[in-house]
């Protein structure tokens, strides 16, 4: 009985203490793709993600209402670091949906302005108010088209915000400056400071925003490992997008006894205990638990012992040895890499090892695939020879429009064009056509996608699909893997070169295929990029088959890999080479377009239907060129 009146109190004070409008919420989840396309169309830092903001404490004071219900300490605002955008999770701020929408796009244009001003960011309270007051300048002077939105929003943020409040002189001073910057900004500088901070302002970004800890591999002490294996694919991406306050601290000695507290406070603190914990044998279990106790801190202290891990032996799982089969093709290979914070290429910093599986017998197709390799050979025989329209004949069957229209045009306009070709004709055409399939072979791909097939099978049953499509279309191709273990170990696998007949040794390399090491993307493309190019055809294609995110041990991780593979990508299209990107992540959506463009790839939801679509879009990719 006690527990049911203490819950039906904590939900009556909490909505007492609460303003904000459930039933016309908006969740972030709902607009932001249009969100991220506004934000990028108004200057907006193309490499950042729109991701779920963390509550963060705001120091300001609580009215009576809050303290009663324990509510009120946390907020949720937007800021920016350099990877991401953070925005609120849902705003119900407005009782209207289209205004909370509204707020939505306000944050994401002012966050805009944050990226083409850095100066931004400078923090402090003072610092903060006027450069918002700035930043919202800009905007209503660049965009007119938003004022009369900002203005709509500001008067019912205003109508909210000062309903119901009773402030001291002081404060209410401070608050009148708000309102002031709100409603005319520019016009005051300078804010009146109080024993407590401003109350948080919903329409401008985060006055202090936290730190993301970011582990690099100087963090690592020496007796650690540094060859970990690479995290394998999520299946909840809720729980992998949420982040959280967190700091790196010492770690404590743990000599500080208990004794020397006074005993009334001992229930009043945390303190560490380097005690050996047990664990439950259910790993799903104890990390829903361990999500759970993060959950319910205010801020995660992170330290690192120091202490080598129990047990004399490690095995190496994550680096194989190399294989006595391999056969050496070029070593030392020196390929630039670009820092997106330093804005140069910085040259011969990777190398690369090309090597060419020695699988010693001649392989098969496998069994199970070979009912669907004589359907697809079917289709894209088709593909060998193709009836195309010949435009810009001095004879032919058919009047070319185009090339009409054009003439008229410069007859219109005082030119005078001699023998004018002005018909278009259908003939029978070869094609001619390079192709060069770049695959993924890091240990994301070990991952099990059921209980008969990994992601590896899957992209190993691509290949053996791929090339048997291609063997009697009469296209060149030829397809390579890779994966990196840091920037000086790139491992580039000969599958098929050009020029090399498609037959039982190249099935039984492809056969031999394994997963290992990382996904050093933008180096991988260089290099296939360099095959590609020396192929003497009119279309060139390098496609890109991967299963994630670019990624290494080293700094080749978030940003940095994804600009360096967008600026590889930059690189091959000025070579003229076409490029397509194919993968099986889910939440390639996020970066994709950034690195490929809004055309130059494709997510394929289920895995397992890779090997038939594989063969189905390179069709279409070279029938109707991009």
């Amino acid at each position: 009985m006690e527990e049911q009146v203490g819950q039906i109190w904590d939900k009556l004070v909490t909505r007492i203490s609460e303003k904000n409008f459930k039933e016309s919420a908006v969740q972030l989840s709902e607009v932001s793709k249009p969100l991220g396309i506004f934000f990028r169309a108004l200057g907006g830092d193309n490499g950042l993600r729109i991701v779920e903001s963390t509550a963060t404490l705001h120091y300001a004071k609580r009215n009576w209402k809050q303290k009663l219900a324990g509510t009120g300490k946390y907020i949720e605002l937007s800021w920016q670091d350099e990877d991401t955008l953070h925005l609120p999770k849902q705003i119900a701020v407005f009782p209207d949906i289209d205004l909370n929408k509204d707020l939505y796009y306000w944050l994401a244009a002012i966050s805009a302005q944050v990226f083409e001003n850095p100066s931004a960011r400078t923090r402090g309270i003072q610092g903060w108010f006027v450069s918002c007051q700035t930043l919202t300048q800009q905007i209503l002077e660049r965009f007119p088209g938003l004022t009369s939105r900002y203005h709509r929003l500001v008067q019912a943020y205003l109508d909210i915000r000062n309903m119901d409040v009773q402030l001291p002189d002081i404060e209410q001073a401070q608050e009148d400056a708000i309102v002031q910057a709100l409603s005319e900004p520019g016009s005051i500088d300078t804010i009146p400071t109080t024993s407590f901070a401003p109350r948080p302002v919903l329409l401008w970004p985060h006055p202090n925003p936290p730190e993301v800890a970011n582990f690099s591999k100087k963090d690592v002490p020496e007796n650690e490992d540094d060859n970990q294996s690479e995290p394998s694919r999520p299946n909840n991406t809720d729980k992998e997008n949420k982040r959280r306050n967190a700091e790196r601290v010492d770690m404590p000695d743990g000599k500080d006894g208990l004794i020397l507290h006074r005993f009334e406070s001992i229930f009043g603190f945390g303190e560490f205990l380097n005690i050996n914990r047990s664990t439950d044998d259910d790993e799903e279990a104890d990390q829903d638990s361990a999500d759970q106790n993060a959950d319910d801190m205010d801020f995660l202290s992170v330290a690192r012992d120091n202490q080598a891990k129990g047990g004399k032996v490690k095995f190496d799982l994550d680096l194989p040895a190399d294989s006595v089969d391999e056969v050496v093709l070029e070593s030392d290979i020196k390929l630039p890499e670009w820092d997106y914070k330093k804005r140069i290429l910085q040259k011969d910093y990777c190398s690369v090892i090309n090597f060419v599986h020695n699988a010693g017998a001649e392989g098969v197709l496998p069994e199970n695939l070979r009912r669907t390799a004589r359907k697809l050979r079917q289709q894209l025989e088709a593909l060998t020879t193709k009836r195309v329209w010949h435009r810009h004949q001095s004879e032919g069957s058919e009047l070319d429009l185009d090339a009409y229209i054009n003439y008229v045009g410069e007859r219109f306009s005082g030119h005078k064009v001699e023998q004018p070709d002005l018909y278009q004709q259908l003939r029978s055409s070869e094609r001619d056509l390079s192709c060069l399939l770049l695959a993924d072979f890091s240990l994301s791909t070990d991952t099990w996608l059921s209980n008969e097939a990994r992601i590896i099978d899957v992209i190993r049953d691509s290949l053996f699909l791929f090339s048997e499509s291609l063997r009697n279309t009469g296209d060149q191709f030829a397809i390579y893997g890779f994966s990196s273990r840091n920037r000086g170990h790139i491992r580039f696998n000969t599958l098929k070169a050009f020029g090399e007949a498609y037959n039982g040794l190249v099935r039984s390399r492809i056969q031999a295929i394994k997963p290992g090491f990382y996904t050093r993307m933008g180096a991988a493309i260089r290099y296939a990029a360099s095959k590609l190019e020396m192929q003497d055809s009119q279309q060139r294609l390098l496609l890109i088959l991967t299963d994630g995110k670019p990624n290494d041990l080293d700094r080749y991780e978030g940003r940095y890999g994804v600009e360096d593979t967008r600026r590889a990508i930059h690189e091959v299209k000025a070579q003229g080479l076409q490029t397509f990107c194919i993968t099986i992540d889910d939440q390639g959506g996020e970066y994709l377009p950034h690195i490929f463009g809004n055309n130059g790839y494709t997510i394929i939801r289920k895995p397992e239907h890779l090997p038939q679509k594989l063969p189905i879009l390179y069709a279409n990719l070279t029938t109707n060129p991009a």
